[in-house]
């Protein structure tokens, strides 16, 4: 908390902040609050984004929540949609890269697939902000600020729920998104940092599914057609929890827990409604609206990577299961987390 206000007193110290805020349905006391640090940058401001694709619903609300900010601080926010594809995302940038913009914000696909272009626009004198997953790593790459969560935390935290719902023993799998993604690598390694402590429970399936919710549903019509009993699996992220889940239930194998990352709205509802044991926030309208506040921090304060902006900003969220799922989908509804 300290960190992000520290960001918002940097960003700007104009007013407008209540009335913005209230306008779009957020709480008029935490508006009036937020207020007193936070402003519209002095004069407009024009930043190009881009995330992993817009069929995630994770990326989808990280651009609305950009949009959401954008406006607040007076930045016209421009989109490069990476389309789940690292080959279109490359293109995408290398659009971005023969632009002139006051700042940008990026989640690469895979790491270093974007490192040539972004470069550039480094070298042209443009602040870069990396979102979730590394561009490349943070000694290789001068961007400005990596705002991410901890990723083995989130897979790790999942897991632990999932086996403590099978009583340490029975059978798991793992779906991961896209391996190149440093995200699903921490996931990963939360997941198995759990499972090494249970001898009892045996992982069945780690196959990759690259963040697209057809090939889950291929990959798990062929995994219940194999395993007559699975007992956990946990996602790398909740859209492709939620198309296992169908798949699942036009078998009548429902009886598998469940458990996804980033706590997104539809899979919040799931897990109320008990089609889910549990996900994770990653705070998706944190990184985005974080990525607008350190860009204007920087162009128009000066903040700087180290000094007044720290390098790396972890985002944590916190699990969620049905005993704090409303108030996730509320703090959700206000871009707050």
């Amino acid at each position: 908390m300290t960190t992000r206000r520290d960001l918002i007193r940097g960003a700007a110290a104009g007013a407008g902040a209540a009335s913005l805020f209230g306008g779009l349905g957020v709480n008029p006391f935490i508006a009036a609050a937020m207020a007193k640090e936070a402003g519209k940058a002095t004069r407009p401001l024009k930043a190009a984004f881009s995330n992993a694709g817009l069929q995630a619903t994770w990326c989808a609300q990280g651009k609305q929540a950009a949009e959401y900010w954008g406006k607040l601080f007076n930045v016209e926010v421009t989109w490069f949609d990476g389309q789940l594809d690292a080959v279109k995302q490359r293109s995408a940038i290398d659009n971005m890269a023969s632009q002139k913009w006051d700042f940008v914000a990026i989640q690469a696909f895979g790491i270093g697939t974007l490192t040539a272009p972004v470069n550039k626009m480094i070298d042209a004198g443009i602040p870069v902000i990396d979102m979730d997953t590394l561009i490349a790593p943070l000694d290789q790459i001068n961007v400005l600020s990596f705002l991410a969560p901890d990723n083995e935390f989130m897979g790790a935290s999942v897991t632990q729920a999932l086996v403590n719902a099978i009583n340490g023993e029975g059978t798991i799998v793992m779906t991961q998104g896209a391996l190149g993604h440093t995200g699903a690598q921490g996931r990963a390694r939360g997941f198995k940092s759990v499972v090494s402590k249970f001898p009892k429970v045996q992982v069945l399936d780690e196959q990759p599914a690259d963040w697209d919710v057809t090939k889950v549903a291929r990959i798990w019509e062929t995994l219940l057609t194999k395993y007559p009993k699975i007992d956990a699996a946990f996602f790398h992220n909740d859209d492709m929890a939620l198309a296992a889940y169908k798949v699942m239930q036009a078998k009548g194998r429902t009886e598998t827990k469940i458990g996804g990352v980033d706590a997104m709205p539809p899979a919040i509802k799931a897990v109320q409604d008990g089609q889910m044991y549990a996900t994770v926030r990653n705070p998706s309208c944190r990184i985005h609206g974080g990525a607008i506040i350190a860009g204007v921090s920087a162009v128009i304060n000066g903040a700087k990577t180290g000094t007044d902006i720290p390098k790396n900003i972890v985002t944590d969220g916190p699990v969620v299961t049905k005993a704090n799922a409303d108030g996730m989908l509320w703090m959700e509804d206000q871009f707050l987390i």
